[in-house]
């Protein structure tokens, strides 16, 4: 829960740079380098608040716990492998 706090503050803060930076950034010419400058700013500022808003939805929270099964399987078939069970399970999907 207080991962998810953090998360929405921090988007909250990008949000709020992306309001205030927006209307102050010449966009003229194309070509001029404050304009490329501002453009690539907004870019990543984007990117951060896309990362921000992944981590709250969870997005990979299902493939995070698929992996952990196979983990636990693995580990389980090596322990039986070395205590001499030999008894090999296939995953199901």
């Amino acid at each position: 829960m207080r991962k998810g706090w953090k998360n929405i503050i921090y988007m909250g803060l990008a949000l709020g740079m992306i309001a205030y930076s927006v209307p102050k950034i010449d966009i003229g010419h194309l070509s001029a380098p404050s304009t490329i400058f501002g453009l690539v700013w907004i870019g990543f500022a984007l990117l951060v608040v896309a990362s921000h808003l992944h981590e709250l939805l969870g997005v990979e929270e299902e493939t995070k716990r698929e992996l952990l099964k196979i983990k636990r399987m693995k580990r389980w078939q090596m322990e039986q492998a070395v205590t001499g069970k030999r008894k090999m399970l296939q995953v199901r999907r």
